[in-house]
């Protein structure tokens, strides 16, 4: 028998400290009433009392007491097995944190459009994990898998370039990185959304999105900007634009979306590219991770120890009402046997 909150059984240490206090109490009574008077007049004047009843009475709640004691500390034996069903699917975004993310040809900027579409995605998704990984020329997971989407919003809010002093935008280990933050425990299909312009990518992301995709993940990449270009602008310390990154002869640096690369990445990924400046892009996102709940559906065997407490609780309640209705007063027909000993004892 094993107990699911044991913590209640130290109460039971104090029962037998209460029994001796009891005993004390009776016996300072007992020695009291014998200073009040002559012992056979008291015993007359107490001839009506039950005392072996009483007693009676004091175990009867004692067991009712100790009975409720051991309910509260829930004692468990036994198990039921239930099979437990879960849908849903595990989706780590991956946002690109680069400073080309801060080029505004996506109002606010591409970052801050980028921060507005996961958080529409998380309100349209049901019954998913998500995670969220920050990368630029490094990666880490920002935030693991929850399904708690208001705390991952407010941790997204925070992310900015001057998180990853490096900078660059290496797809690759956004991927690796991403891998690491599934549980491979469940069956559910793993998910990787990256969201980034596609710009001075590192390694080979393509080589690494089929990798991925061998180990049971899909990509799907979200572009943020425009091919065409736009200069990325330079903050003072209190976010003020004052200038744009210019190259070695001065001339402003365009950062222009790299679509064929997240196309491909995509692709080798067994996912689709969505642009982000098109209408109704996350929901077509979101509507492709949905039908991959139909499709996962994992069974788990969930073992639970049966609370008995019920058992100790009815006999501890059924003492206490049993002590309650004994009397420790005589029967009119007892009282009358007891007296009529008394007196004769009395004349003799």
């Amino acid at each position: 028998m094993t107990f699911g909150a044991p913590q209640y059984l130290y109460a039971l240490i104090a029962l037998p400290a209460l029994v001796v206090f009891l005993r004390w109490a009776f016996m300072r009574r007992a020695a009291s009433v014998r200073r009040i008077g002559d012992p056979a007049l008291i015993e007359r004047l107490s001839i009506a009392v039950n005392r072996g009843m009483r007693r009676r009475r004091l175990v009867l709640w004692f067991i009712g007491i100790t009975l409720i004691i051991v309910a509260l500390a829930r004692p468990q034996w036994g198990s039921d097995v239930q099979i437990v069903e879960h849908r849903g699917v595990q989706v780590m975004v991956a946002l690109d944190i680069s400073r080309s993310m801060l080029a505004q040809d996506l109002k606010p900027t591409r970052l801050d459009r980028a921060k507005l579409e996961i958080a529409d995605m998380m309100s349209q998704l049901t019954g998913d994990e998500v995670g969220i990984v920050l990368f630029s020329g490094a990666s880490f997971i920002q935030f693991p898998l929850t399904f708690d989407y208001a705390t991952a919003r407010t941790y997204l809010r925070g992310a900015s370039p001057d998180i990853i002093s490096r900078q660059g935008t290496a797809i690759d280990k956004a991927i690796d990185t991403a891998m690491t933050g599934f549980n491979e425990e469940r069956v559910s299909q793993k998910i990787i959304v990256i969201m980034t312009d596609g710009e001075n990518h590192e390694g080979d992301p393509v080589a690494k999105a089929r990798e991925a995709a061998e180990q049971g993940a899909v990509i799907y990449t979200v572009g943020f900007g425009s091919p065409e270009g736009e200069p990325i602008p330079v903050h003072d310390a209190r976010g003020n634009v004052i200038g744009y990154h210019e190259d070695d002869q001065g001339r402003a640096v365009l950062s222009a979306l790299d679509e064929a690369t997240l196309q491909e990445v995509a692709r080798a990924g067994g996912g689709t590219y969505f642009r982000a400046a098109e209408r109704g892009a996350i929901g077509g996102l979101v509507d492709e991770i949905q039908s991959f709940q139909d499709e996962t559906l994992e069974s788990d065997f969930n073992r639970t120890k049966i609370e008995r407490f019920q058992i100790f609780l009815l006999a501890g309640i059924l003492s206490l009402v049993v002590a309650e209705v004994m009397t420790d007063r005589m029967s009119l027909s007892l009282w009358r046997r007891r007296t009529t000993v008394v007196e004769e004892v009395g004349h003799a």
